[in-house]
């Protein structure tokens, strides 16, 4: 048993280093080829000339092959192996010395440390399969969010869907609960927004928002979506105040919010049962 649990720690490891390099990828290009899908398509509208040359090349999450944003020099395949690579280099490219972004470690480290969770909560089972696709997923929009200020569909979306069919067979919660989840997600915020439009004239949150939340009920189920939404507003309110403090930049200056509802979505998803259980026996405890 012991060395069963052994083997399973060091295989999501290492599934999850490899995956979290992948997820690098998704999150330096993904953000790229929707600004030339759109711009492709704006122009096709407006009927002005095509795109430049440069975007005439395929651009996708497998062509071309990596290379240093600085000097375009090609990523050889050992200096590409997860977190070893980055410190064997010292954070620096091979050929022209530019600073790596301490993201890409970080993501590959943070994906092998969740993948190692999942894998331990539900074992070797669909769940598991689910947990591990629901956790990278979160990991890729959150990191999106941050610097771009944008869920992108095609992250969340699909996340919706198979959390949907999942819950068809019961896998985390009853498809019954993961629906009304879904749906009050969405409705939830959406409402919070045209709320502070109506109010301020500005819209407080992106509708990816919306969106997320929606995928976070439809994994979790109705009864988690208080738990995810006071930890994110929490931990949000937290952050952003600590962010206007100490920041130079402006109140008007957005945060996103992605970032908080992903880490929140992934609590419940992990412990959420337990904690509102916990929450229950403190705030109304046995009579005696």
């Amino acid at each position: 048993m012991y060395n069963n649990g052994i083997s399973l720690i060091v295989i999501a490891g290492v599934v999850g280093l490899v995956f979290g390099s992948f997820l690098n990828v998704v999150i330096h290009r993904l953000p790229r080829m929707l600004e030339r899908r759109w711009r492709h398509e704006c122009a096709e509208y407006m009927e002005q000339p095509a795109a430049p040359k440069e975007e005439e090349a395929p651009y996708n999450l497998v062509v071309p092959a990596s290379a240093c944003p600085a000097c375009q020099r090609k990523i050889r395949p050992w200096e590409n192996i997860p977190v070893l690579s980055y410190l064997a280099l010292r954070g620096r490219c091979a050929g022209c010395g530019a600073r790596i972004s301490l993201r890409y470690p970080a993501i590959e480290l943070l994906t092998a440390l969740l993948s190692i969770a999942i894998v331990w909560r539900f074992g070797w089972s669909l769940a598991s399969v689910g947990g591990l696709i629901f956790t990278w997923t979160l990991i890729a929009a959150a990191a999106i969010d941050t610097e771009h200020y944008l869920l992108p569909d095609a992250l969340t979306l699909p996340l919706l869907w198979i959390g949907l069919l999942l819950n068809a067979w019961d896998v985390f919660v009853p498809l019954k609960e993961a629906v009304i989840g879904a749906a009050a997600g969405y409705l939830v915020l959406w409402l919070v927004f045209q709320v502070f439009r109506l109010l301020t004239g500005k819209e407080g949150m992106g509708r990816g928002d919306f969106k997320l939340l929606a995928c976070l009920g439809a994994w979790t189920g109705w009864r988690m979506l208080p738990l995810i939404i006071l930890a994110a507003a929490a931990v949000g309110a937290v952050i952003g105040g600590s962010w206007l403090l100490f920041s130079k930049r402006g109140r008007e200056h957005p945060i996103p919010f992605g970032p908080f509802l992903a880490a929140a979505g992934l609590l419940a998803f992990m412990a959420g049962p337990a904690i509102v259980h916990a929450y229950m026996h403190w705030a109304l405890p046995a009579r005696h």
